[in-house]
């Protein structure tokens, strides 16, 4: 039987999010986009309240939930600050290659530590020359006896400047591409680790997105995740069981600009009367509406997969593709309805659309989800 209602403790998780996004984020939010500031403030908040490496087991320190529970907290965070939301939630995908292919020694040795305190980790694998195109990464990781050695640099990581931990990709064979890569744990700490440029972004500000340069750093074998050559299904693994909750917090984004774009159109007189009242604006706000609805169904889909272990490339990419899309969409239509307000900064929705764009590129752009799912389609 389907059901669509959510569990006792889903709604009370989903009120306590959105009580802490709307009390502590929403307020900040304006300021952290202004100067690019990283929230360690609110950050400490959220891991108090358990809002950090959720889907971490309890026995790590972490919260044991699934990701239908990530998808309803990213939501309510990303409709009060899509950068803080993505600053707090990043963990969640930094942390999967660890869920996906470590052994118990690493969870207790490197994630229960760290789940302790409100650390941040990164997930390293883009670099100037390697974004979609996973297997022209240049970093590489030459093993030498029981460590490796890594030099290469990794760019537009979130948190990159600011995290405790590094969920690093690394090619051992380079000749291999793709299949020459392997993961590997790296402490921001260790000698060589050292954080580049922060990036000026013109969305999602309030998140720390750096490069982040290895120079000759020391990794033990034991820090490295599976076998050598298997980082890339690691890194697609991980990116699958995380797409839900990038779309989740679309939809939030997009929820935000519809509520600030009705409530406008009540108060806005033009002509005698409230833009509401004509049938033009009420066919905008119709549409967005439909399109959020839409967009949040296959986001609760794919999660519902991913907490299954069903197979999920399909769906997961086409909720990421849909609900980012719609973001932007619906955040351009909010603009569109509060006119030259719209493009001003006093008021919301310009910050929206700014922060709506970057989840169309997040975890794999949208051209590459569409290429998944034609692949599911023509196998």
């Amino acid at each position: 039987m389907i059901s669509f209602s959510l569990s006792d403790e889903q709604e009370a998780l989903r009120e306590l999010a959105r009580q802490f996004a709307q009390n502590e984020i929403a307020p900040l939010a304006a300021e952290h986009d202004r100067d690019a500031r990283h929230p360690a403030a609110i950050i400490e908040k959220a891991h108090s309240l358990g809002f950090m490496n959720m889907t971490i087991p309890e026995s790590y320190g972490g919260g044991g939930l699934g990701t239908m529970e990530t998808c309803l907290v990213a939501e309510e965070f990303a409709a009060a600050c899509a950068g803080i939301g993505t600053a707090i939630m990043a963990n969640t995908l930094a942390l999967t290659p660890l869920l996906v292919a470590s052994s118990t020694e690493q969870m207790e040795r490197l994630v229960k530590p760290f789940c302790a305190e409100p650390n941040l980790a990164t997930l390293c694998m883009t670099e100037p020359q390697a974004g979609s195109d996973i297997g022209s990464i240049r970093t590489t990781a030459r093993r030498q006896g029981d460590h490796y050695v890594i030099n290469g640099t990794k760019t537009l990581i979130d948190n990159g400047g600011v995290a405790q931990l590094h969920c690093l990709f690394a090619s051992t064979e380079l000749e291999k591409g793709a299949r020459g890569i392997s993961a590997f744990v790296v402490p921001a700490d260790v000698p060589g680790v050292s954080a580049g440029k922060q990036e000026d972004k013109m969305g999602q500000r309030a998140i720390n997105t750096s490069e982040v340069i290895f120079e000759n750093v020391p990794v033990p074998v034991e820090n490295r995740l599976g076998e050598e050559g298997q980082g890339f299904k690691i890194f697609l693994q991980a990116l699958n069981r995380n797409k839900p909750w990038i779309a989740a917090a679309s939809v939030g984004v997009a929820r935000a600009a519809l509520e600030a774009a009705t409530n406008y159109a009540q108060e806005r007189v033009q002509f005698g009367q409230p833009i509401a009242s004509f049938q033009a604006i009420q066919f905008m706000l119709a549409d967005m509406a439909i399109k959020i609805e839409g967009a949040r169904l296959l986001t609760w889909q794919a999660a519902w997969l991913v907490d299954r272990e069903l197979r999920n490339v399909y769906h997961t990419a086409i909720a990421k593709c849909r609900a980012s899309d719609i973001a932007m969409e619906v955040t351009t239509d909010a603009v569109q309805i509060f006119g030259g307000y719209g493009y001003i900064k006093e008021y919301p929705v310009e910050k929206y659309m700014r922060d709506a764009k970057a989840f169309q590129i997040y975890v794999g752009t949208n051209e590459i989800q569409r290429h998944l799912i034609a692949q599911a389609l023509l196998r």
